[in-house]
């Protein structure tokens, strides 16, 4: 968590807002220096939103230089003394505004412009256009003097950049370092005159917030405070086979059966040959007791959270999918037609499922050590699909089987993936 924070507005006499959604559209304008993590935040800005249901969209300046003059452009392009460069870039800078503008027109309803923005000049004009539009604007600032870490993140992200693809990494780094002395010295920090930010330095050490206004710009400071860098494996899980699984029968609270107790003893021989015992683990489990006494055999300390319990199926809890079948038949019709947005009657939908996970995806954002999750079916589904991008209408159609441990590790560009079937065990209806 972040160590220090300061809340601008907040002196000025002017709250953050909790009040509902305006109809104003919202720009989020990226400012800082190179390999400061600005491209890794947006696009984890535009995926969280997305996850959400809003029609975000990312716009990445440096993308259109790709397109346009290709990847391979070395530090002599990004000189301040380089009038071709200058204005090349000055143009690109232009196109990919016009085009987020124009999005927005179109019935976009977050664009997030992402490019250093390094000078007051340049973020005037990026302003002086949204506010022609009436569109709200929150400038984000990622700030960072550390130079581990300034090193950490040219190792870690930039070198798997497009702009490095087949470069000697040694050769890669060394023009990239270049590259940031040309934009140090002509960067100006953010400052309170021009509107509405956040301000995150180090990677969280300190959060400064200014005239922060509107409902998703307010969520999304605190998704900000979280947000970091720091390499750790992610593992989710189900719970080994319940009862409930054996019959074939939708959620309840149903005990472990033997196979599932005997995948429970195989999780924790895993976590504990990959995890020394001092080493600090996050591990989340439902409140119902089949992910808890899955957890149990680790023998380490879990956190039970009711946001986790498995998808509810209101009237059809205790039921099979044939009997709802039989004697449901226009809400098992509905329900296949649409499983995202079908609401088991007195129950919950996919879409109800993903609102109340938004605190579990803060924690997992938070957590610096690893995180393991032992969880139900629906609920990984939503979890799974936020951490590999996958549009959350499809999250009901992953495919998440019973004992299958699914180790995810992310990095700037993505995630990695490994399936691990530590036992065999039947599969939920």
């Amino acid at each position: 968590m972040p160590g220090n924070f300061n809340a601008t507005s907040a002196s000025r006499g002017t709250p953050m807002s909790s009040h509902r959604p305006d109809d104003r559209k919202l720009v989020l304008i990226m400012v800082g220096l190179p390999a400061r993590g600005k491209s890794y935040t947006a696009r984890k800005l535009a995926w969280y939103l997305k996850w959400q249901g809003y029609n975000a969209q990312l716009f990445n300046v440096g993308e259109y230089r790709r397109a346009k003059h290709g990847p391979h452009q070395n530090h002599a392009f990004f000189d301040p003394n380089n009038a071709d460069g200058m204005s090349a870039r000055r143009a690109l800078a232009l196109e990919a505004l016009q085009d987020m503008t124009s999005w927005l027109d179109s019935g976009g309803e977050v664009g997030i412009y992402d490019a250093t923005n390094s000078t007051r000049e340049r973020r005037a004009m990026i302003l002086e256009r949204c506010e022609r539009s009436d569109f709200q604007v929150l400038f984000i600032e990622l700030r960072c003097d550390d130079r581990d870490v300034i090193d950490a993140n040219i190792r870690a992200t930039k070198l798997m950049s497009p702009d490095y693809v087949d470069v000697d990494p040694n050769d890669a780094a060394d023009d990239f370092r270049a590259r940031i002395a040309h934009y140090e010295g002509t960067y100006q920090p953010l400052g309170e005159d021009e509107g509405s930010f956040i301000s995150v330095v180090d990677a969280g050490r300190m959060v400064t917030i200014n005239e922060v206004d509107g409902y998703i710009a307010s969520r999304l400071v605190f998704f900000l405070m979280n947000l970091h860098l720091t390499p750790r494996p992610i593992w989710l899980t189900r719970h080994g086979e319940s009862e409930f699984n054996r019959k074939k029968l939708l959620g309840g609270d149903a005990s472990l059966s033997a196979a599932g107790q005997r995948y429970a003893e195989s999780l924790a021989s895993r976590v504990n040959a990959n995890f020394d015992r001092d080493q600090g683990i996050t591990i989340l489990t439902s409140s119902l007791q089949r992910t808890i006494q899955t957890a149990a055999p680790i023998g380490r300390r879990s956190t039970a959270w009711r946001a986790l319990n498995e998808i509810d199926a209101g009237i059809c809890e205790a039921m099979s999918y044939e009997e709802i079948e039989r004697t449901m038949p226009t809400d098992f019709a509905a329900r296949t037609q649409d499983k995202f947005r079908y609401r088991y009657p007195q129950g919950e939908s996919y879409q109800d499922v993903i609102k109340r996970l938004q605190p579990v995806i803060i924690e997992i954002e938070r957590a610096r050590e690893p995180v393991i999750v032992v969880g139900h079916q629906a609920i990984l589904r939503a979890l799974y699909a936020y951490l590999v991008c996958i549009p959350s209408e499809q999250c009901p159609h992953l495919d998440i089987p019973l004992h299958t441990l699914i180790e995810l590790t992310p990095h700037a560009y993505g995630c990695d993936e490994k399936r691990i079937q530590l036992k065999p065990g039947s599969d939920d209806p």
